[in-house]
């Protein structure tokens, strides 16, 4: 299974490179009419280091999902594959705040227990989840905001 979810995963990412090539070759880019300025979103969740970063994300990226999290917390943990996953293969951002490094960004995030996911589509947050959350189910949630 786990060589199904690599070729998969190959895939995708191979497309998003054609994509892009093609975007590039026909002039694309940011300066694109409807573009908006955003910029691609990473294959790799983004580590916050701090409120003004967070909000520069948030800015730059039409859908970002925040994974608050703690190193200590097995939730959190076994959520980390499915975030790394939803980071390589959607068109949403991903940014990661560690809760004990940045306690204020955490309780102005809501996060009152870890993992707690906040989805922002075009700046404004749209969606809160606290606890594991299956792939499907995230996957889904950025569906219907990108």
């Amino acid at each position: 299974m786990s060589d199904a979810m690599d070729d998969e995963r190959e895939r995708i990412r191979e497309q998003k490179k054609r994509e892009l090539m093609e975007q590039l070759e026909n002039g694309g880019g940011a300066s694109d009419p409807g573009d908006d300025s955003t910029e691609t979103p990473p294959d790799e969740p983004i580590e916050i280091d701090g409120g003004d970063h967070l909000e520069s994300v948030i800015d730059s990226h039409d859908v970002v999902l925040v994974d608050c999290y703690a190193d200590w917390c097995g939730p959190c943990q076994m959520l980390e594959p499915t975030i790394d996953a939803i980071a390589a293969e959607t068109d949403a951002a991903v940014a990661k705040v560690d809760v004990d490094r940045h306690q204020r960004l955490a309780q102005r995030l809501g996060a009152r227990g870890v993992p707690t996911l906040v989805l922002y589509a075009d700046g404004e947050p749209v969606d809160r989840r606290v606890g594991a959350q299956d792939r499907a189910s995230l996957e889904a949630l950025v569906e219907r905001h990108t």
